[in-house]
């Protein structure tokens, strides 16, 4: 997104067309936080804190030893471009802050790589999150000359290569990397620009392939620590971006198809997922608006591993949660910004539409990555902007959450005026710097305070987790066994849960199922079993009059299959130790049915659906269901919906 206000006032109007448990160390309040300087790393102090690659635990993202790894981190932009949609390239006046990257990430035509990195370290960053345009991947111009006039190591490179270089240099030097897809063009996001979408300007199959290309490309870096997929999803002329409606324009299913084709690539990567970040034409009487992370809450993310994940939202002042941040004419609206909320009901807003993820034990419990936010800095006589960074600032320090400010880098005249004045760094022609660390920025105090704000540090304890199945328009496979086997039920829509969990609960009407591996069975050696009619109810008829699935003895279930709205078959695992059969029926055809205690509890994995669901302690063994009208099944003959879960003690 753009950090300049300008910029965004002229793009956006042409839309009209808690915490998991943990046996790590939390120091004393953020009230306390130095805010006078930076705790600084050398590049070698900074490779030597942490080991790649990355995972999450719960609300945690940790490293190779499991010690939390708080992002601290800053968005280099340049390699996604910084034109700004007309007239010649090269020409500064048609650049964002007239300054002109050549699709690099800026400063390297200012100051050498090794300076920009001792900058970075200067401000107490750990990770830098480094934005490109799927056009870099197939550039194969050479960058002039004067692009990169500080690093003559560069000329004769291809954008590509340079990004290669900085990516090695960023890494060497210890920061992990976060590639971030911000655009399909070169052209500066974020308006109605062509780069709405995963898939504007190019095909959903291109845009897997430019990850799988880039993923494949760095592989063997564990520094190369994440994949960010996807900037701003938003709105293009004609067409609204959706959450789970199974069609081209849904960024659910995007995200998570290529987050599964990235991690059977390279099961190391963490994979950033950003919700939607405008719909609707704003016209004031319509409906519009800026729902992020809302969606999450009742359809959330499974990945063939489930320590993967991470969500990420994005807040500036001059935007709101119903305002695009244009001040006046076409898309402006009567909406509020974030900077005119009080304090109460920002930290509330900031809650409802992202932090609420981190909440222990849901189904959709993740790290939650703040990677844009900022103001403008030097030269800003903007007090609602700089009361709401402080506010906004301490809401982050508070909730201890990971961030990437926007941007790091900018020029900056030889008077010392920046041309970006929301860059932490401008260097000027001769390579002269500003930064947070020199005088006259009035940012650097809640900056300090953020860098050194109290949190969780060393060991993070493992977690259970909990996963939904979204079986509305397809199957949705997210088990790498049966990923690599052939069709277990044809003809028919199939949750698989991941190879680390079982089946836990079903709802009624909605094609949900979900997926835990709390007390998690190992799993045994042999085949598994597909179970389409009633040959292993060997122990009682638990549902007189119903219809049964049951998994063979000794097997749990690990996934589901359904035709319309009926049942069709389970997919059944063996289990290493022998498992108890003593039967519990858990009934939920005439109303929700779930543990009073335990995971994925407090929140709706299936809106508007009656949930069966066993308890952490238990494993599913069994559905029953019925076609008979008078008991709820369907008229014309069909299998129904589920009625009851046979849930078995694990112990």
């Amino acid at each position: 997104m753009s950090a300049i206000r300008g910029s965004i006032a002229r793009a956006l109007p042409v839309v009209l067309a808690t915490a998991a448990l943990l046996t790590c160390t939390i120091p004393g309040s953020a009230a306390a936080t130095d805010t006078t300087s930076t705790k600084v790393l050398t590049g070698d102090q900074l490779a030597a804190s942490w080991t790649g690659p990355l995972s999450t635990r719960g609300r945690y993202i940790v490293d190779a030893n499991g010690n939390r790894f708080k992002l601290k981190a800053g968005n280099w932009a340049g390699a996604q471009g910084t034109w700004e949609g007309s007239g010649d390239l090269n020409d500064p006046a048609n650049n964002q802050a007239r300054q002109v990257s050549h699709n690099l990430p800026l400063g390297l035509d200012r100051v050498p790589m090794a300076q920009l990195l001792a900058d970075f370290h200067g401000l107490g960053l750990n990770s830098i999150r480094l934005p490109f345009a799927n056009a870099l991947i197939h550039d194969t111009t050479v960058v002039p000359e004067s692009a990169v006039a500080a690093n003559p190591q560069l000329r004769g490179k291809t954008p590509l290569q340079v990004f290669d270089a900085v990516v090695a240099a960023l890494t060497a030097d210890g920061f992990a990397v976060i590639l971030n897809n911000h655009t399909t063009t070169y052209r500066f996001c974020c308006g109605l620009d062509g780069n709405e979408r995963w898939n504007s300007g190019q095909s959903t199959q291109q845009w897997q392939d430019d990850w799988l290309f880039l993923v494949n490309r760095y592989k063997a870096n564990k520094r190369v620590a994440g994949a960010d997929l996807r900037n701003e999803i938003r709105r293009d002329t004609w067409d609204d971006p959706n959450w789970g409606w199974g069609d081209e324009h849904d960024a659910y299913k995007a995200f998570e198809d290529a987050g599964n084709k990235i991690l059977q690539a390279d099961p190391d990567m963490l994979i950033i997922m950003e919700g939607i970040n405008w719909y609707g034409i704003p016209l004031n009487g319509l409906n519009y608006g800026r729902p992020m992370l809302t969606p999450v809450r009742t359809l959330s993310h499974t990945l063939i591993e489930s320590g993967k994940l991470v969500y990420s939202a994005h807040f500036y002042g001059y935007t709101g949660p119903n305002y695009t941040g244009a001040d006046s004419g076409a898309g402006h609206t009567n909406d509020w910004p974030y900077e005119d909320f009080p304090l109460d009901q920002l930290k509330q807003l900031v809650s409802d539409e992202a932090l609420y993820v981190t909440q222990s034990g849901q189904h959709f419990t993740a790290p939650v990555w703040i990677s844009e936010f900022g103001a403008a800095g030097r030269g800003s006589d903007d007090s609602k902007e700089k009361t709401w960074f402080g506010n906004f600032t301490d809401i982050l320090a508070e909730h201890d959450t990971d961030f990437a400010i926007w941007p790091l880098v900018g020029w900056s005249n030889t008077a010392g005026v920046p041309n970006d004045n929301w860059a932490l760094i401008s260097y000027d022609p001769t390579g002269r710097r500003q930064s947070l660390s020199d005088p006259g920025d009035w940012r650097t105090n809640d900056w300090n305070k953020l860098i050194n704000a109290a949190g969780a540090t060393g060991p993070v304890a493992q977690v259970n987790h909990w996963n939904m199945l979204n079986t509305d328009y397809g199957d949705q496979n997210v088990s790498r066994t049966m990923l690599a086997n052939s069709d277990w039920s044809p003809g028919n829509r199939k949750g698989n849960c991941p190879d680390t969990e079982r089946l836990a609960g079903l709802s009624r009407l909605k094609h949900r199922g979900l997926c835990t591996d709390a007390n998690q069975p190992a799993k045994g050696t042999g085949g598994w079993v597909t179970v389409s009619d009633a040959r292993y109810v060997t122990h009682g008829d638990w549902a007189s009059g119903y219809d049964k699935f049951e998994c063979p003895d000794n097997h749990f279930a690990v996934g589901f299959s359904v035709n319309g709205t009926a049942m069709a078959g389970l997919l059944c695992a063996p289990s290493a130790k022998p498992l108890p059969v003593a039967n519990r029926v858990a009934w939920f055809d005439r109303g929700d049915n779930r543990p009073a205690t335990g995971g994925a509890i407090e929140n709706d994995w299936a809106p508007q659906d009656y949930k069966g669901q066993c308890a952490d302690n238990e494993y599913l063994a069994g559905v029953a269901y019925t076609w008979n009208l008078w008991q709820g099944g369907w008229s014309d003959g069909k299998k129904a919906v589920p009625d009851a879960l046979l849930c078995r003690s694990l112990s």
